[in-house]
């Protein structure tokens, strides 16, 4: 598995309810996805920044959907040239399932669904 991390410095007279509005207006779009397992949206305390965290099947789905284009309209809807940060992630804890998921098996998942 892969993760992705892209951090986002807000403008300052940003609200947090025009982040959460625009985060609702634009979740959706994330449904569905080809190779996204899941996203979260962060929004830092004092509001002056903003992160998505992507855990892929693997990088390649990631590239894939990161397009220019992509980093080109985030970056405009919060106004913020987009950071990225990537990740191995060999093993993901489901707490409240009690279940682990290690990356190799995951993989196999994958390729078993295919």
């Amino acid at each position: 598995m892969h993760t992705v991390m892209w951090t986002f410095e807000l403008p300052s007279d940003t609200t947090r309810q025009q982040v959460v509005e625009t985060i609702k207006a634009t979740a959706s779009g994330y449904q569905g996805v080809p190779g996204l397992i899941r996203k979260y949206y962060g929004l830092t305390p004092d509001g002056a920044a903003l992160v998505g965290i992507y855990l892929w099947e693997n990088r390649a789905a990631a590239d894939a959907f990161y397009t220019e284009a992509w980093v080109t309209r985030v970056s405009g809807r919060w106004q913020s040239q987009a950071m990225r940060q990537d990740w191995e992630t060999p093993m993901v804890v489901e707490s409240a399932e009690h279940r682990l998921i290690a990356a190799e098996l995951a993989a196999l998942i994958g390729r078993s669904e295919e």
